[in-house]
């Protein structure tokens, strides 16, 4: 496993971060505990989660999943980075309860606390704010957040989700607050088909000193081979995938992608997790593998090492927008 570290932090993390949210809704506990143990044991150290992974009445599921799995010893909770999530909704199923979601200061001291308990550990690594909570401003979000920091609740900050403005504005209040370090790293959508993370979120990472962290890495699974899945072996695309491929032109830029990667003897999912690692301010992708076998093949991405070719060609197919502010601008 490769390394490096978040952002401006001197945490060093692994160059593929372990997702879990299909602990629990997809992955029964023993095999999540499988999973955990074979990531760990092939050198991944980030582990990602969600206060609300589960999803439904099974909220919190995913977080007690990897609480049973630290609480079994080994070291397990030392050797992880754990990073959960704070935002949405944890109140019983129905109408909402007020102060049960966002980013008040009352939501996060409970979030932070109820999601303790369920870890089954006495802090939390990374503390990401799942979403922008645009009715409560930073001065009393960072003041939640010194009160955690100084109790040892929690030791860096991150956000998912945000716009570049919003991570601007974030660490700007955070600065003018003083001793307060601010986002250390922002979960983005972006892979090779959907690049407009270039724009604005990643210029603003990369000013901030934010690590990167790209979630979907695979498009809802376009980049992982789906055509040559539906032709080789009878596997039909759905959900997201499926209703993408109904648009003759997504499909066509698929198929290209599949035949370059195809020329060049690379399997698709991994070449794409590859470019992700060449990309300037990514710390590393986050695979949400629901076998061993997924997980496998996520790493062998840490090792690909793309030609010049291969990264022209995707480049001609899946074209980002420029560089900011020029693809806009002018």
């Amino acid at each position: 496993m490769k390394y490096t570290q978040l952002g401006r932090t001197g945490l060093k993390v692994s160059r593929i971060v372990l997702g879990t949210m299909n602990f629990g809704p997809q992955t029964d506990e023993g095999d999540s505990h499988a999973i955990m143990d074979a990531a760990l044991d092939a050198g991944i150290n980030y582990f990602d989660t969600a206060n609300v992974y589960g999803w439904g009445e099974n909220k919190g599921r995913t977080e007690e999943i990897i609480g049973n799995w630290f609480a079994r010893g080994g070291d397990r909770r030392e050797r992880t980075v754990l990073a959960t999530k704070v935002y949405g909704n944890m109140g019983a199923e129905g109408e909402p309860w007020p102060n049960q979601d966002k980013l008040s200061a009352l939501n996060i001291r409970r979030a932070v606390d109820a999601s303790l308990k369920r870890l089954r550990t006495d802090h939390i690594d990374i503390y990401q704010f799942h979403h922008v909570d645009r009715s409560t401003p930073f001065d009393e979000i960072w003041q939640a957040i010194d009160v955690l920091v100084r109790q040892g609740k929690i030791l860096y900050v991150g956000s998912s989700n945000f716009p570049g403005y919003k991570i601007a504005q974030a660490n700007e209040t955070a600065a003018r607050r003083g001793g307060t370090i601010g986002l250390v790293s922002e979960q983005c959508l972006y892979n090779l088909a959907e690049r407009r993370a270039e724009m604005e979120v990643i210029p603003a990472a990369k000013e901030y000193g934010l690590g990167v962290i790209p979630w979907s890495p695979l498009n809802g699974g376009l980049l992982g081979g789906v055509i040559r899945k539906q032709v080789e072996g009878g596997r039909r695309a759905s959900g997201r995938a499926a209703d993408a491929l109904a648009d003759t032109a997504v499909r066509d830029r698929i198929q290209a992608y599949e035949d370059l990667l195809d020329k060049h003897g690379l399997e698709p999912g991994e070449a794409a997790l590859a470019w992700l690692l060449t990309r300037p301010g990514v710390t590393g992708p986050i695979v949400g593998p629901r076998t061993a076998e997924q997980l496998e093949s996520a790493l062998r991405a840490v090792e690909l090492e793309l030609s010049q070719e291969v990264l022209d060609g995707l480049d001609e197919i899946f074209p980002g927008p420029g560089p900011s502010p020029e693809a806009f601008a002018w």
